[in-house]
């Protein structure tokens, strides 16, 4: 078994002990908070991190209630220009916690008195150190590049920061309920990866989600291109259709990620336009509608919160991502031109 699958089946269980690790610590770091002026947030991270926080984005906005913008770290290490942050909260993601330039954003935010929080797997790391407070990730070790268990839980880590602020005892309980959860969908989407094989020579596709979806759709579409080449472009099903529809045709795959929620309404509009190009589709839902009106249904399961889907609805597309990395015969650990850790300036 490669290092990527073992990592996988590990998410549970690495989500569980985050989950004992770090529970209390988030009630406490909210304790500190609300002594502060918070009035949005900032978040700083690359890769499958920025993923997270696009998760976040969605989740801070509709239970807290706080605005959230995606840091430009570009502007504090290149042109030497941070932007004023009065009244942040400023959060870096990053599952190894190296890259400078995260640690800038967090470095010049606690300069300018803003609270600070970094969500890593390395509570040692330059990101942690510049941060007044960190949420460690407690994923153990990961030794294939491309992230899962890491990932997971940085998503967890975002929920349980949420449900701390909003002092929400029920969404907290529903957090603790998801490693069970997320075992029971391990199991299920290990048994349908094999529909995917009619796929192993797709070359081109798109990986469509909205709402708090949106950030799994950019996860999935990763997973897929750096493990197995497979050119796959994320997007909303608004901007899809606003543009970007007019490159999808015959030959191509659409994987759509509709867990049941607000997002779900308009799911059959954009099927019907991608039947009437031609398009393989695929999808990833809890709705038995939705997954009849597809080619290649992925079924989540069911009876999980809408907020928390994320942490459900990344797994049958990392699996599927493996499932076509295999086909083509590719290395699973250590995808072409890529390492594990990037330290960008």
């Amino acid at each position: 078994m490669s290092w990527l699958e073992a990592e996988l089946r590990e998410q549970p269980d690495a989500l569980a002990r985050f989950l004992r690790a770090e529970t209390a610590a988030a009630r406490a770091l909210v304790d500190e908070l609300a002594i502060r002026e918070i009035r949005y947030v900032v978040i700083a991270a690359r890769g499958s991190s920025d993923n997270a926080a696009r998760y976040a984005q969605y989740l801070f906005g509709a239970v807290n209630r706080l605005p959230v913008a995606l840091a430009t770290p570009s502007l504090y290490t290149l042109y030497k220009t941070p932007p004023r942050l009065e009244s942040a909260l400023v959060i870096g993601i990053s599952q190894s916690g190296a890259s400078p330039d995260i640690a800038a954003v967090v470095s010049e935010a606690r300069a300018q008195g803003c609270p600070t929080i970094a969500i890593t797997n390395d509570p040692t790391s330059r990101l942690a150190v510049a941060a007044e407070r960190v949420v460690a990730l407690w994923a153990g070790t990961e030794r294939a590049v491309a992230a899962t268990k890491t990932y997971l839980n940085s998503i967890a880590a975002v929920a349980l920061v949420s449900a701390a602020l909003g002092l929400d005892e029920e969404r907290l309980h529903e957090l603790l309920e998801m490693p069970g959860r997320v075992r029971e969908q391990i199991e299920l989407s290990t048994s349908t990866t094999s529909s995917l094989d009619r796929y192993r020579d797709v070359s081109a596709g798109t990986v469509v989600g909205r709402g708090t979806a949106y950030g799994t759709a950019f996860e999935i579409a990763l997973k897929i291109r750096e493990l197995s080449g497979v050119q796959m472009e994320a997007f909303s099903g608004a901007d899809l259709l606003h543009g970007p529809i007019a490159a999808v045709d015959t030959g191509s795959l659409s994987l759509l990620v509709a867990p049941s929620g607000p997002a779900l309404e308009g799911v059959h509009e954009l099927i019907a336009e991608l039947r009437r190009r031609g398009v393989a589709i695929a999808a990833i839902s809890d709705a038995p509608d939705v997954l009849a009106a597809v080619d290649t249904p992925l079924p989540l399961v069911t009876g999980v919160p809408e907020w928390l889907s994320p942490l459900t609805a990344v797994v049958p597309g990392q699996l599927a991502a493996l499932r076509l990395a295999s086909l083509r015969g590719l290395d699973l650990d250590h995808p072409h031109g890529l390492q594990k850790i990037t330290r960008t300036r």
